[in-house]
């Protein structure tokens, strides 16, 4: 078939399930493990920070709130600096280099941060931080997409997402046997953080594996170049198949080249763009409201400072294990509405936390928060990847993804008022009413995927 960027994608698109093919999965959702990891670790991390007197407990900190709420906002500050100003250098300079670049970039601002004694110092580092992470997770998700076939981008999402999320328990177990104490005399919640600086260890081993997208080397003219990294590609799934690959079907055309930002204020993505931002806004309520906050909304409920550590690490074992089921059903039901049924089952399971009482009640109405939040987030990464063209994916999912950071930056804030003011009934009416946001969204607004090769779905 002629190498052409149309020729490049049928032959992507007409490859089996294979071996190889999900290595590079499992290689990408690696580097998004330490990312997911420095994300979350807020929750663990903020106890030992009041314990050394760096955070001030109560009312306190920016705004009469939180310290706590301080320190996830500016998190999320940078993420959202990240995203919607960073998240186009992956469409320019290309997915391999964006993807290395911004895991070194947070695992050394994370280790400087948790050198910090002051609680100023310490939020200026995590804004650093923040800032590489936001431009990673833009860029794993466009990776993910590009590399797949389309009969397992689905699946290669939910096994993408199980896989960064073994990362949460990790966190929570670090920081339920190193927060309460200081060994070696070092405080361990400078442990818990330093532990994302692996990143810059494991960022060798992946590079040296996963090759540039063919996909957007093709859209930048560099046709040879996509030539080569997809026959190396098929080479090996032919190998592992003992037989010559199908026939590449009909090639789905799309427009080459670079686009301006424009762009996705035209249609087809007009709408799109205003849809994923919407929901953005909304979905991050319930995500990080209750995953930045789980062992605060535990004490709330009556769990002390260690038990409350301690049922935050049973909840979070629910979110690299039960995702894996989503990969029997990830391609055979529409992206839409997996996250339409995520959405209801995070405030229903939400409303019940609220009324629970004892610990296995606090901890099944968790783990049921845990999993649909899990199926939400891995729907969402796969859909808004799907809905823009290649030549404007990394930018147009850096910008509907900001407004999920910039949402969260406020989140942190009105979590810890409804939770000062009306205890955790008042934190989860709130999360509820986001979630009904997210099913008009999505529900009322979003086009099909299921089955669709990228170009198809961006025409």
């Amino acid at each position: 078939m002629a190498n052409t960027a149309a020729a490049i994608t049928a032959r992507l698109d007409r490859l089996p399930e294979s071996r190889h093919i999900w290595v590079l999965v499992l290689l990408l959702s690696l580097g998004g493990c330490f990312e997911l990891y420095d994300l979350l670790m807020t929750a663990y991390v903020s106890p030992g920070l009041i314990r050394d007197g760096i955070f001030q407990a109560g009312a306190k900190g920016l705004f009469g709130l939180t310290d706590q709420a301080t320190f996830a906002s500016v998190t999320f500050m940078g993420l959202f600096v990240g995203t919607i100003c960073f998240g186009y250098v992956a469409d320019r300079y290309g997915r391999r280099a964006i993807f290395t670049f911004s895991l070194l970039w947070y695992s050394a601002a994370t280790l400087i941060m948790a050198a910090q004694n002051t609680a100023v110092w310490l939020d200026v580092w995590r804004f650093v931080a923040g800032i590489g992470v936001g431009v990673e997770l833009v860029t794993i998700d466009t990776y993910v997409a590009e590399l797949v076939p389309k009969a397992m981008r689905g699946r290669a999402f939910a096994v993408n997402q199980a896989l960064q999320f073994a990362s949460i328990p990790i966190a929570a177990l670090l920081g339920w046997l190193l927060v309460p104490l200081s060994p070696f005399g070092i405080s361990g919640w400078r442990y818990v953080a330093a532990f994302a600086a692996l990143a810059a260890i494991a960022v060798w081993f992946i590079r040296r594996t996963v090759p540039e997208s063919p996909r957007w080397l093709a859209q930048h003219g560099r046709t040879a170049e996509a030539d080569r990294v997809l026959s190396w590609i098929e080479a090996r799934v032919t190998a592992e198949q003992g037989h010559a690959l199908p026939v590449p079907g009909p090639p789905a055309r799309e427009e080459a080249g670079t686009a301006a930002f424009a762009e996705i204020w035209r249609p087809p993505y007009r709408r799109r763009t205003i849809m994923l931002s919407v929901f953005n806004v909304c979905q991050a309520i319930g995500f990080y409201g209750f995953g930045n906050w789980v062992p605060a909304l535990l004490a709330a409920q009556g769990a002390g400072f260690t038990k409350s550590l301690q049922y935050s690490f049973v909840i979070a074992l629910a979110s690299p294990t039960l995702p894996l089921l989503f990969v029997f059903f990830a391609d055979r039901f529409e992206r839409k509405w997996q996250i339409v049924a995520a959405a209801i089952g995070t405030a229903s399971f939400g409303l019940l936390f609220s009324q629970a009482t004892t610990p296995v009640e606090m901890i099944a109405c968790g783990v049921g928060i845990t999993v649909t939040n899990n199926l939400m987030s891995y729907a969402y990464h796969a859909y808004q990847a799907e809905l823009f063209p290649t030549r404007v994916r990394a930018r147009a999912v850096g910008f509907v993804y900001s407004f999920s950071r910039l949402s969260t930056v406020f989140t942190s804030f009105a979590i810890a008022f409804f939770l000062q003011g009306f205890g955790t009934v008042g934190v989860f009416a709130f999360i509820s009413a986001a979630m009904f946001v997210v099913v008009v969204s999505i529900g009322g607004f979003g086009p099909r995927t299921r089955g669709l090769a990228l170009e198809e779905i961006s025409h």
